[in-house]
């Protein structure tokens, strides 16, 4: 039973692998290196990070529904998706966090809830440990504080490190032809929903593919897991789930059990869906989203 999930787990990682202008009332004081920012709407605000290799268009429906609700708060990072690398090079998640408790601090913005997918949640995750006054309340969306613990229960971030190494390296030594057949080979295990997949695709070719293969190392070979108890944020977490995956109980287990020492938690499956829930699940994900903010 765990094999099966194990090597869907597995699947997922290789199709990953394979696969602001501020509004007018409010003048930006600082200039992130490492992102940029596009402000929609007007009230609470709210900060979403895609994830690997995404643009921020992932959150385009969620954008247009609560523009006229909420102040949004849309990252893009720099060497995804088309977005110029500008002087960005080395580490990506690290300096990235940082930046986002610089932009938090230097535009007043008092406790943003974040809202972030897949590594853009492990940014979250990180930021609301790191910087707890900067976080209002989290959500993750379909990410894990240890993503290689899906490897198997005796995985540690020092004995995969030669494994995202290698996966590193093999990622950024591919040619634009291997890379772009990888990733259209790989995103069925991403995208349930066929119409969406041409478009997660378009990101991961537009990234740079050093940038890319650097943030899912780092993803890799952190390990968050006894961080979590320490985050005082209220932690929304929402995963996919579809039969494809194996037995429903160990998906329920394996999300379950890497947050269970956070001391304010809430589960959301989603069922019928693969790892871009937003894309397979766009309603139920939008009430998820609702009610987070509620």
């Amino acid at each position: 039973m765990f094999e099966v999930t194990r090597k869907l787990m597995i699947g997922s990682l290789a199709a990953l692998v394979l696969s602001a202008a501020p509004a007018p009332s409010q003048a930006q004081t600082f200039t992130p290196s490492r992102f940029s920012v596009e402000v929609r709407g007007q009230g609470p605000d709210v900060i979403f990070i895609p994830g690997l290799g995404s643009s921020r268009d992932v959150w385009a429906a969620q954008a247009d529904a609560l523009a006229a609700t909420h102040r949004l708060h849309l990252v893009q990072i720099n060497g995804f998706a088309g977005q110029p690398l500008g002087a960005s090079a080395g580490q990506v998640i690290g300096p990235v966090v940082d930046e986002l408790a610089r932009y938090i601090e230097a535009n007043h913005l008092q406790q943003p809830a974040i809202i972030g997918h897949s590594m853009g949640g492990f940014a979250g995750l990180t930021l609301a440990r790191q910087h707890p006054g900067d976080v209002g309340r989290l959500m993750i969306v379909d990410s894990l504080p240890f993503f290689s613990a899906m490897f198997g229960p005796h995985v540690t971030a020092a004995n995969v490190e030669p494994q995202a190494r290698a996966m590193r390296d093999a990622v950024a030594a591919a040619d634009d032809t291997a890379f772009t057949a990888q990733q259209t080979a790989g995103v069925g295990r991403l995208v349930k929903t066929e119409a969406r997949r041409a478009e997660v695709v378009a990101w991961s070719v537009a990234s740079d593919r050093a940038t890319f293969a650097q943030a899912m190392y780092e993803v890799m070979t952190t390990d968050m897991r006894a961080e979590v108890a320490n985050v005082t944020a209220p932690i929304t977490v929402v995963y996919a789930y579809d039969p494809a995956m194996g037995p429903e109980g160990v998906i329920d287990g394996l999300y379950r059990g890497q947050y269970a020492s956070a001391p304010h938690v809430n589960f959301v499956r989603v069922d019928g869906s693969y790892h871009f829930i937003m894309f397979d699940q766009p309603a139920p994900f939008q009430a998820a989203v609702a009610d987070f903010l509620r």
